[in-house]
């Protein structure tokens, strides 16, 4: 079974669009993993728009699944953090502080040199490393030669073109799966996979370890409840 890391950024801009503590950001951690998911993932920016750096240590202590977090290490505070509070898996993601959300992958082949020096750092602490790359056999080919435990496909695209031509929108994702796995890479996924386009592409991609789901999970659960809506993606990816 793949396993669900659920995203709880948005739970943190809802507190924040109003200052306390409601809601609560480890309740809710503790309850989506009490619910069924293996793990939660977060992605500090450096203005601390959603999840602060003081969440992240705080989740350390509290959660008893993997903790992922995300992030562009070129920021020295997201190294330091990383550092300190060694989770279970660090993502590295190329977005700058102005992005509202992540919008392409890595260029592994530019930034060669970088991000083989940043693995080997995390890699010293005992923490595993994932590459944020665009579904590209050339970036997947220099995400293995910087060193990397594992890749995350990033899957706008896909789930963009999914209602045009599913079979299509699938194929590169597909192609960049059977050649992480050649190059002995873990295979994770995220970026706006949700209820409709989730069970198809876990179809698809039969080596997908881990797919990491905020924004899709958190606004259905709106309408479905938390619980319910957490069960509901499990069963995508039996």
């Amino acid at each position: 079974m793949t396993k669900l890391s659920v995203n709880i950024n948005k739970i943190a801009t809802l507190r924040n669009a109003r200052g306390g503590n409601i809601p609560n950001l480890l309740k809710v951690a503790i309850d989506i993993e009490r619910f069924g998911a293996q793990g939660i993932t977060v992605h500090p920016r450096p203005d601390e728009r959603h999840i602060t750096y003081k969440d992240v240590y705080e989740l350390k202590k509290c959660l008893s699944t993997e903790l992922n977090i995300e992030g562009n290490p070129q920021e020295k505070k997201f190294i330091d953090l990383v550092l300190n509070v060694k989770p279970h898996q660090v993502t590295l993601v190329p977005d700058n502080s102005q992005q509202i959300t992540s919008n392409h992958g890595w260029n592994t082949l530019t930034h060669a040199t970088y991000l083989k020096d940043t693995i080997a750092l995390f890699k010293s602490h005992n923490i595993r490393t994932s590459i944020f790359v665009d579904a590209d056999l050339a970036m997947i080919e220099g995400a293995e030669l910087a060193g990397t435990d594992s890749i995350e496909l990033y899957t706008e695209e896909y789930a963009r073109q999914f209602e045009i031509n599913k079979e299509l929108a699938v194929l590169p994702y597909v192609k960049a799966s059977i050649l992480a796995q050649q190059l002995k890479l873990v295979v994770n996924a995220g970026h706006d996979l949700n209820l409709q386009n989730l069970k198809y592409f876990k179809q698809k991609l039969t080596s997908l370890s881990e797919v990491s789901i905020g924004h899709a999970l958190i606004s259905d659960s709106l309408y479905f409840g938390l619980e319910n809506t957490v069960q509901l993606y499990l069963r995508q990816l039996v």
